[in-house]
């Protein structure tokens, strides 16, 4: 039988509340709660759609067992260079307040030779300060939901789909309020999400919508029931 067309903000809603329903964490949070290997959902206050929560991020990880890390990284560890979202966080407090310190913000000081090159350059105090403005408004802000998927290539392709259905739902706008209204990334400002790729690929199918429901309530996706 086809699979019934649905029109994307009809999937985009069944996303939510699928998402809505779920145990949602927020800093601090104990990360016996979150799966080795998943997808996270971030949600922001002031953000809505769907009659709830807007999504306004999807992440996973390419490292095996590394979900619980890169959580940590976004809402613990104060290093911008170690979290995208934390950078792009950073940069719209910074653009939004017409600080020249975004300049040196931008810079990425992950390697040593970086670090090298620029030492003597950077204001750390200023580094500081930023970490913990961008900590504040993350560990205060935002909440999120995970859900295991153990095969890296189905974390990949789930990822691109979830963020290309929000992208493309017409319901899923930022309020005027928002921070990344004030980003200097125009991907960020337009599309209403901490997020510049995967924007516009494939979004996801009603198979897909049920394959979500399934893996969110611990059962089998209905490919893997297929498949056994």
């Amino acid at each position: 039988m086809a699979e019934e067309q649905k029109h994307p903000m009809s999937i985009c809603g069944d996303i939510h509340r699928i998402l809505h329903q779920m145990p949602r964490l927020s800093f601090p949070f104990d990360v016996a709660m979150i799966p080795r290997d998943g997808i996270y959902v971030l949600f922001e206050k002031g953000e809505t759609g769907h009659g709830g929560d807007r999504i306004v991020r999807v992440g996973t990880h390419t490292g095996e067992r590394q979900l619980r890390s890169r959580l940590q990284q976004h809402f613990v560890k104060e290093n911008k260079d170690r979290s995208i979202f934390r950078k792009n966080v950073g940069r719209a407090i910074l653009h939004k307040g017409g600080d020249p310190f975004l300049t040196q913000w931008n810079l990425d000081l992950t390697t040593k030779a970086k670090k090298d090159q620029y030492a003597g350059t950077i204001d750390l105090m200023r580094k500081e300060e930023t970490e913990k403005q961008v900590s504040a408004y993350i560990r205060s802000r935002f909440s999120f939901v995970v859900f295991g998927v153990p095969n890296k290539a189905d974390r990949l392709r789930i990822e691109s789909a979830l963020i290309s259905t929000v992208f493309q739902c017409e319901e899923c706008q930022p309020s005027e309020a928002w921070l990344g209204r004030s980003s200097p990334l125009p991907k960020i400002v337009e599309s209403g999400l901490w997020l510049v790729n995967e924007l516009n690929k494939t979004p996801m199918t009603g198979f897909d919508v049920d394959a979500l429901r399934a893996l969110c309530s611990g059962c089998k996706s209905p490919l893997e029931q297929a498949e056994t």
